[in-house]
């Protein structure tokens, strides 16, 4: 009976750690924490910003160097809105690597969850098993966010739905793992390694979503200071001021100003706090 309540215990804490680790928040272009969002998919490569969606008009906005492209048509912008648009551009290229590093990270500190559970509950650390799946997640960031492609189903409840699928693939070799343990006599072993796994990864983890969380605020001044210079823009769309992205709360009221020019027309944002 004991060995009977020690495996259910294990297995709960093992399916506790790796659901933890597949519930980690990964980076969202819509952050309640800058209160901005955007309802484009966005594409950054060598003919501009591209921002796309389905659902409603204009389908389509392209800027790049200044000149402008709304739903296939070049529009007529002023001097100074030129020099806006090249800002923008400037500064929507700057953040991209950001953003890659952010989605790195929260994909490393995930699969070191899962692969500290997995190697302490199995004794098979450095999993081949767990490595592919790393290697999966790791190849999905580099061929979307780290070129450029920012896609609404891609990421959000999708990105995260994908790491937890990761772990609950594991879950099966974790609760052979422990079987096996329990019949070989190893249960006192595994029921202190488990004390020190909970008792030593939880602050790490803690710290490392932190710091994590830290990094994403970090962007949102130069997210709200893009946001100011597409609401100075002087173009109309059908009357109606452009609006690529949405701020919504009191978040606009406390973003410094952004300049719209810097040396050799980059853009010149606040820096990181």
């Amino acid at each position: 009976m004991r060995r009977l309540v020690l495996a259910t215990a294990l297995l709960a804490l093992a399916a506790s750690m790796a659901a933890r680790a597949g519930t980690l928040k990964s980076p969202e272009l819509s952050s309640t924490q800058c209160g901005v969002s955007t309802d484009y998919d966005v594409l950054v490569d060598g003919g501009g910003i591209w921002l796309r969606r389905h659902d409603a008009t204009p389908r389509e906005i392209v800027f790049h160097n200044g000149e402008l492209s709304v739903d296939g048509r070049m529009q007529v912008v002023s001097a100074d809105d030129a020099q806006r648009l090249r800002v923008l551009e400037a500064g929507v290229r700057q953040m991209m690597p950001a953003v890659t590093g952010i989605a790195n990270e929260s994909v490393g500190i995930s699969f070191d969850v899962l692969d500290v559970v997995y190697g302490s509950m199995t004794g098979n650390f450095n999993s081949r098993k767990v490595r592919a799946l790393r290697t999966d997640a790791e190849r999905f960031v580099a061929s979307t966010i780290g070129r450029g492609r920012w896609e609404q189903d891609l990421f959000g409840e999708g990105f995260d739905q994908r790491v937890q699928e990761a772990a609950e693939s594991l879950k099966g070799s974790i609760a052979r793992g422990l079987l096996w343990t329990m019949l070989t006599g190893g249960e006192e072993r595994i029921e202190k390694r488990s004390e020190k796994i909970e008792a030593e990864l939880e602050p790490k983890i803690e710290a490392r979503a932190h710091a994590l969380e830290q990094h994403a605020q970090s962007l949102c001044t130069q997210v709200l200071a893009l946001d100011q210079l597409q609401s100075a823009l002087e173009y109309r769309y059908n009357g109606q001021p452009l609006r690529m992205m949405n701020v919504s709360g009191e978040a606009s009221a406390s973003a410094p100003v952004a300049k719209e020019q810097g040396p050799d027309n980059r853009i010149a944002l606040p820096a990181h706090p």
